[in-house]
């Protein structure tokens, strides 16, 4: 049997890179997938086709992460259309990097609000139905720059710092009620985002890092796996890395 057969999950940002490969991972354990993304683009529908080439059900879902009014609306939404929620991965995020002389007031909002509010809206609206049925997974997407900050991701860093602090207050709260919340912190993974990078600065950071290469959004998605099944039933409030011995 598969580790995830019939079970339910919803993943924010779920269109590509690293949420694209969670979706199509937990799809081959058997999970249906409600994928929700900001924008209905050829993009969007096309990983929702690959995932149901698996042979589960899958559903998009247009709606911003950042506004808890969309996050409650979806939820009961996929509720309806799938009759639970039984793991949640909050993917959904941006980058805003400059030095913080040079950041505006609007580019630390707007990745305050994207990154961690979205975490705080989705987690609110999906615990009522997981702790209803009495059980959950919540995984959240945190990044090892919200363990060791960089310099030019003041925002970023400091957004994925609070998703660590937020998963081990909303694992407290709800163990008692059967929903485990843990994080995983990326690191260098080849998505479209690190693409944009020059050669040379994607090879020195490789040199780097232990394993002497960056991730993959599979990498990442085995590590959501086991977070995501019963592998993990004593595990909760915790962060695992994904970064090839970046951060020790």
């Amino acid at each position: 049997m598969r580790l995830l057969e019939g079970k339910t999950a919803v993943i924010t940002g779920g269109s590509r890179g690293i949420g694209k490969g969670i979706a199509l991972r937990f799809a081959a354990e058997g999970a249906n997938i409600a994928l929700t993304d900001i924008v209905d683009n050829d993009v969007f529908k096309e990983t929702v086709r690959e995932i149901e080439a698996l042979g589960v059900k899958a559903k998009g879902y247009i709606s911003d992460a950042s506004k808890y009014a969309d996050a409650e609306k979806v939820i009961d939404q996929i509720t309806v259309d799938f009759g639970t929620v039984d793991i949640l991965v909050n993917n959904a995020g941006i980058t805003r990097d400059t030095l913080l002389m040079r950041m505006t007031e609007e580019q630390w909002d707007l990745v305050l609000t994207v990154n961690l509010k979205s975490v705080f809206n989705l987690t609110k609206a999906a615990i009522k139905p997981m702790m209803k049925q009495k059980g959950g997974s919540i995984i959240n997407m945190s990044s090892v720059v919200g363990v060791t900050g960089n310099a030019g991701q003041s925002n970023y860093s400091a957004s994925k710092a609070g998703i660590l602090g937020f998963t081990k207050s909303v694992a407290k709260e709800l163990g008692s009620r059967g929903v485990r919340c843990n994080a995983i912190a990326p690191g260098f993974i080849l998505t479209d985002m690190t693409s944009k990078l020059p050669e040379d600065v994607r090879n020195e950071w490789a040199s780097k890092i232990p394993l002497r290469r960056g991730g993959t959004p599979e990498d990442v998605a085995n590590t959501a796996v086991y977070l995501a099944s019963d592998l993990s039933s004593y595990v909760t409030g915790q962060t695992i890395s994904v970064c090839g011995g970046m951060v020790m």
